[in-house]
């Protein structure tokens, strides 16, 4: 065998070698540095295209930076959701006259997962449904004109994933009265309507939501959540007001919107979309589309602890009224609309004078003072109502007006705004409707634009339902004032519960860039071939 023979044979040896015991080295390099534009050079396949390299300091350098960060952002980000609704799709219903007016929709919680109707409220900040009862509303559909099945009450033992809260937890308010700090947590909330409140224990479930994407086996997620186990309701829980449950929206630590962000699972806002129909739709992470008009929300006491706005003025069609500036809070879970007293007055002598008729009457069992009768079955021209904000945001109100209805149809209608008791007015679910109302608990701002809620998705593509189906849970076919069977409920006020606002805390992943070092024999056997040759 020659010497040149030997010599390749040996290269082969040592390549065979490499290639069993090659090692990798991690090294992180600068993305501007010289070696990575010589890397970048290197592999560029497009020989006609010169590689741009900022110069170190200026301001595409630090624009190259910055935009490489966001990269990363989105990159982690991608892991989560864009958004997230309850996993048995985004929809939320008015079940009318028997459930207070309030918006509904159906949420699963623990494992299995058992089904609730939890109206949906703005205004306060806990979760929490029927549990383990000593005194709840009546849960069979019977009791209800619009209802084919009955509803459910939680019971955490039968959760596999549920946990106690207890005393020392941060969340729990009222651990310095509990006897022992591994005592479960107790809970009491009292709401604005007379008498009315729950009380039970706090629990740990998980609470079942979907994305709405096309891979289902990433869809779906199982959020840890705090709930109220409520035990106990009274007033208005009672009667048929959230009988199955209430969920909290509201800026509190303990709302289930600050846990969301908290994980980092969607952004820290939610949406609202309410049409006359009494249908719409709820999605959490929602920051609302770019051409939305915004306020800011306001402090009280110097505290950001619920959705409260500052209006400027109320208009009547042209006319911007003097004396009708005030706060208010932007409440779901109010039925109707009020307004401090000063404000309330004026706004509602200007609407009656522009009515324009004189058949102003006193509707039984409805608590508006302006009230008119119509004939013909037809509705007169109603005065446009608009709410002026700061930065000359405007808040035209879709329907002001409440009709009536009487055994032959239509017997007339109110101006569906009540005074308040004190000077914080409540803008309620019924002056939301048309609007996809956006709460941005970051930025501490209201957004709202004109929505069809049905159409949303085809907006920004977002999901209605599920990606994988489930039966959809029975509701009520059409709005009605008074359901045969059924029973009249008062209109709902919620309440405020004082807390602090969570938000997430933003995370970043590291470019990481790995190269191999090749042993030094490679370099021995070229120089042999190469003095062999």
């Amino acid at each position: 065998m020659s010497l040149r023979n030997l010599v390749m044979l040996l290269l082969m040896v040592i390549f065979v070698h490499q290639a069993v015991s090659i090692t990798f080295t991690s090294r992180i390099l600068h993305r501007f540095s010289e070696e990575m534009k010589a890397l970048r050079v290197s592999v560029s396949t497009n020989t006609s295209v010169r590689v741009s390299w900022p110069e170190k300091g200026s301001m595409e350098y630090y624009q190259e930076l910055v935009s490489g960060d966001f990269r990363r952002q989105k990159m982690k980000l991608g892991s989560r959701f864009q958004l997230l609704f309850p996993s048995e799709g985004s929809k939320t219903i008015a079940l009318g006259n028997d459930f207070g007016w309030l918006h509904y929709t159906w949420i699963d919680i623990g494992t299995p997962s058992v089904s609730f109707l939890v109206a949906l409220d703005a205004g306060s900040d806990l979760l929490w449904v029927p549990c383990n009862c000593i005194q709840c509303a009546p849960l069979s559909a019977s009791y209800y004109g619009s209802l084919d099945k009955d509803l459910n009450e939680y019971r955490p033992s039968s959760s596999s994933t549920s946990k106690h809260i207890s005393c020392s937890h941060n969340l729990c308010d009222s651990g310095q009265s509990c006897q022992s700090p591994k005592q479960s947590c107790p809970y009491v909330i009292d709401y604005i309507t007379e008498n009315t409140s729950s009380s039970g224990l706090l629990i740990q479930d998980v609470l079942h939501l979907s994305s709405g994407c096309e891979n289902s086996s990433n869809c779906t997620i199982q959020a840890p959540v705090i709930l109220g186990c409520g035990m106990k309701q009274s007033g208005g829980y009672l009667s048929g007001v959230a009988p199955d449950g209430l969920f909290g929206l509201g800026l509190g630590e303990i709302s289930v919107l600050s846990s969301l962000a908290k994980e980092e699972l969607v952004q820290n806002s939610f949406s609202l979309c309410f049409n006359e129909d009494g249908s719409g739709r709820i999605f959490f992470g929602d920051e609302g589309p770019a051409s939305q008009q915004m306020t800011s929300f306001v402090p009280l006491d110097g505290k950001y602890e619920t959705y409260i706005v500052g209006v400027e003025a109320c208009c009547i069609e042209n006319s911007c009224l003097k004396q009708t500036s005030f706060k208010a809070l932007i409440d779901s879970g109010t039925s109707f609309t009020y307004l401090p007293e000063e404000a309330y007055e004026n706004i509602v002598m200007e609407f009656d004078k522009r009515l324009n008729t004189t058949s102003a009457v006193s509707f039984k069992g409805y608590p508006w003072k302006y009230c008119y009768k119509i004939s013909e079955d037809a509705m007169p021209k109603v005065p446009s109502v608009t709410l002026l904000f700061p930065l000359n945001n405007s808040f035209v109100v879709h329907d002001p007006v409440f009709p009536i209805y009487g055994d032959q149809g239509l017997a007339g209608f109110c101006f569906a705004i009540l005074p308040a008791d004190g000077d914080i007015g409540i803008l309620g679910q019924n002056y939301m409707t048309g609007y996809r109302m956006v709460f941005d608990r970051d930025n501490l701002k209201l957004g709202w634009s004109h929505a069809n809620c049905q159409d949303l998705s085809n907006e920004k593509k977002m999901p209605l339902t599920p990606a994988k189906e489930t039966p959809p849970n029975p509701l009520p076919a059409n709005e009605q004032q008074s359901a045969s069977g059924g029973h009249a409920v008062a209109p709902a006020v919620a309440g405020r519960a004082p807390s602090k606002p969570s938000a997430a805390t933003p995370c970043f992943i590291p470019s990481k860039f790995y190269s191999i070092r090749l042993p030094y024999l490679l370099l021995l056997a070229l120089c042999l071939v190469s003095s062999c040759v």
